[in-house]
């Protein structure tokens, strides 16, 4: 029990030359990365705590400013882009709400412009997002285990044991497998975790397991994003390796999980509408054509308002009031957001605001070349902002404020070198 205690205890940041700031700090981030697969409200206190300690840190801590970090800037840009949309939104309530939500893309790239991290501190922030997703992936298992056993026992008492399996599996493969957090999110913190862990051979069973689990929990999820992204970041790596016998078998690999991603059911039908009324109202699933529709309405709306857009609080309501106009009756009963952060922007913040987001990204881009493991977590982000909203909700505000700083530092996360306090 001792021993047990004394591990947990090691797994999170005791550096004795750190300050009491510091080490809440990247505590509260271990915590809440630990949380966020697991519920949309449960991680939102510790990243509170963490911006608190971050900011504390500032005028405590060294003030070793990195010129050459300047590009964290653009992130409390955007902020500000977003706080200017105000002055012509109508909504202000729904827009000063978002404005609140978003105040992670001010005051965690600043903190990080005086944060020097080690690579431990910042490995185990994957570490902590990894075990986090492990637990998701067993509660979810069970949760849709018995949504399944229910089913099967609501059957006729005639059916064969062959049949019961049978419709069993199908049932269980149409069941929305996350829901309690959008498998959009869910899905792009496996394929950063992915990334990260992957640059090293699986050279021992509880690595093999866990890559296992996670191509699993992929399968399952069933996003087609995700399943794009990791096509792409497959064939990438497949790419960068030399000896030609390796890489065939890597292609032959890919082939057959190709084959077994499209056989899922959700992937090939489309989404499943026989779902509990629980997991519909938690968290709705959009079909892709639906996804198009909702491309659509929001290309014709930035038409009617390309400069400014329409401002943070009203982008929307417009958005639903052109699902009406072009009797996308679907799309309006339901509320869909615009399921493209790029469209989102410009809805809400006009050319400006889609200028400084396509500038970060452009400067991920440029700093993620260096390796193909490293750009692969840039398509994998970028893909998940071409098909989400991320930045409208808090748990993707505030993700999308952590990471993408920190692979934007001289020495990104992805790293095979990380600055060392």
């Amino acid at each position: 029990m001792t021993q047990n205690l004394q591990h947990i205890k090691s797994q999170f940041y005791r550096d004795e030359n750190s300050t009491l700031w510091q080490r809440i700090f990247w505590n509260s981030l271990y915590m809440a990365f630990f949380l966020l697969p697991l519920d949309i409200n449960l991680p939102t206190p510790f990243f509170i705590i963490a911006m608190v300690s971050g900011s504390v840190n500032i005028f405590k801590g060294d003030k070793g400013y990195e010129a050459k970090n300047k590009v964290l800037l653009l992130f409390p840009l955007y902020f500000l882009v977003l706080v200017g949309s105000l002055l012509y939104t109508e909504n202000l309530s729904d827009g000063w709400g978002l404005i609140q939500r978003s105040l992670s893309l001010l005051i965690f790239p600043i903190i990080f412009l005086f944060v020097k991290e080690d690579a431990l501190s910042v490995r185990k922030l994957f570490d902590f997002l990894l075990y986090g997703l492990l637990l998701s992936f067993f509660i979810n298992l069970i949760m849709v285990k018995y949504e399944t056993y229910e089913y099967l026992i609501s059957l006729p008492g005639n059916e064969s044991v062959w049949s019961l399996f049978s419709k069993g599996w199908a049932y269980f493969l149409e069941m929305q497998f996350s829901s309690l957090v959008n498998p959009g999110y869910i899905s792009l913190y496996i394929l950063l975790v992915l990334s990260y862990y992957l640059k090293k051979e699986l050279t021992n069973f509880y690595r093999f397991a866990t890559v296992f689990i996670l191509f699993t929990y992929l399968f399952l999820l069933a996003s087609k994003a995700a399943i794009l992204a990791l096509f792409l970041m497959t064939v990438l790596l497949i790419g960068s390796v030399q000896q030609k016998s390796k890489r065939f078998l890597l292609i032959f690999t890919l082939i057959l999980g190709t084959i077994v991603f499209v056989s899922n059911p959700r992937i090939t039908n489309g989404v499943n509408r026989n779902m509990s009324k629980m997991v519909e109202e938690v968290n709705p699933t959009i079909s892709l054509s639906q996804r198009f529709l909702t491309w659509e309405a929001a290309a014709y709306a930035i038409n009617e308002a390309p400069v400014f857009g329409y401002g943070i609080g009203d982008a929307h309501d417009v958005l639903i009031a052109t699902y009406k106009k072009m009797g996308f009756q679907e799309n309006y009963e339901n509320r869909y957001n615009a399921h493209n952060q790029f469209l989102t922007t410009w809805l809400e913040a006009g050319v400006l605001g889609i200028f400084v987001l396509l500038s970060i990204f452009m400067c991920l881009a440029v700093y993620l070349r260096r390796s193909v493991n490293e750009f692969s977590v840039f398509l994998a982000l970028l893909i998940a902002l071409l098909f989400e909203s991320m930045l409208v909700r808090f748990n993707g505000i505030v993700f999308f404020s952590i990471i993408v700083p920190l692979l934007l530092k001289e020495r990104s996360i992805l790293s095979s070198r990380v600055i060392r306090n």
